[in-house]
């Protein structure tokens, strides 16, 4: 049995793990080291995988910025520190964000659809997510490099 990396070392997309690439390969089967492209991701978000029912996206989030107070009508959201550290803000509505809890490397945060939330990066370097929703969010082959380009697309 082999591991995913040795797997991906000769069989995944070589643009995806070799050299950064803002392709999204949904709807198509895809293996990849999701741990070393979200950390090689230099964008603010990409698509990555867009499917029928399912989307996975990168973020890099700069040193202080957030992914902004957001809601998912109809959408659950699983967000993964890959690296960095921050805090996620959690609530009912955008001006009852009572929940909060520190993250770092590792941590793993499952929202349901309809929950209230934001990302903070209060780490010294950028902080490397990824996120599924299901249903899918984005527009396939979105990429914003800049939250900036993310806030002009809402």
């Amino acid at each position: 049995m082999s591991d995913c990396n040795s797997f991906c070392n000769s069989t995944c997309h070589e643009r995806s793990y070799y050299s950064w690439d803002a392709s999204d390969y949904g709807p198509s089967p895809l293996i990849l080291n999701i741990n070393h492209d979200t950390l090689r991701n230099p964008s603010f978000r990409t698509t990555r995988w867009t499917g029928e029912h399912m989307q996975l996206t990168f973020m890099s989030i700069p040193v202080g910025y957030d992914i902004g107070t957001e809601n998912h009508p109809s959408q659950d959201q699983y967000i993964c520190i890959v690296d960095g550290d921050g805090v996620i803000y959690m609530g009912d509505s955008p001006y009852d964000l009572l929940y909060s809890h520190p993250l770092d490397n590792g941590c793993a945060v499952l929202i349901p659809a309809n929950t209230w939330h934001n990302v903070i990066n209060t780490g010294d370097r950028p902080m490397k997510i990824y996120c599924i929703y299901a249903p899918i969010v984005h527009l396939p082959e979105t990429v914003h490099w800049t939250k900036r380009d993310s806030d002009l697309e809402k």
